[in-house]
């Protein structure tokens, strides 16, 4: 049944990433989930934004914060569509995510298992539960289309 879940709420994060694409963003989307319902959500939007923090998971994480009134969401489940990077998880550290659910890997900066496992730092004074591959193949299809196009 978690699974179900899982896939329904990464193409809520699919169709963030479409977004992005549309507006000529690298297509990365994601989606901020308290109580089984969407509280956030965000494409990659750095270039249109002329913001370098302008990941998609920062923008959920932003848009969820303001609905709940509250800069930490705890219990909450961030989904999104590529492992996010080290800036983005110092960002789920800080915010209190509870769960966080990505699709495809990052081989070149992912920070949950590719280049570093960033969220299992000593240090941090947060730790979140960890869901990988859900839907990896599309999500990882929709940003290698991307790139193909460009090149």
């Amino acid at each position: 049944m978690a699974e179900i879940g899982h896939e329904a709420f990464m193409r809520a994060a699919l169709e963030q990433a479409r977004l992005g694409a549309a507006a000529g963003e690298v297509p990365i989307g994601a989606v901020v989930v308290i109580d089984g319902a969407v509280a956030g959500a965000g494409f990659n939007q750095p270039i249109g934004s002329v913001d370098p923090t302008a990941h998609a998971e920062i923008v959920a994480i932003r848009e969820a914060a303001r609905r709940e009134g509250n800069y930490r969401l705890t219990g909450s489940t961030l989904y999104v569509t590529v492992e996010p990077c080290l800036m983005c998880v110092g960002a789920m550290v800080h915010a209190r995510i509870g769960t966080l659910v990505y699709g495809a890997l990052e081989p070149k900066s992912g920070a949950i298992e590719s280049a570093t496992r960033a969220h299992e730092s000593p240090g941090l004074n947060h730790a979140f539960d960890v869901v990988g591959g859900v839907l990896g193949d599309e999500c990882g299809e929709i940003i290698q289309a991307f790139f193909r196009e460009r090149r």
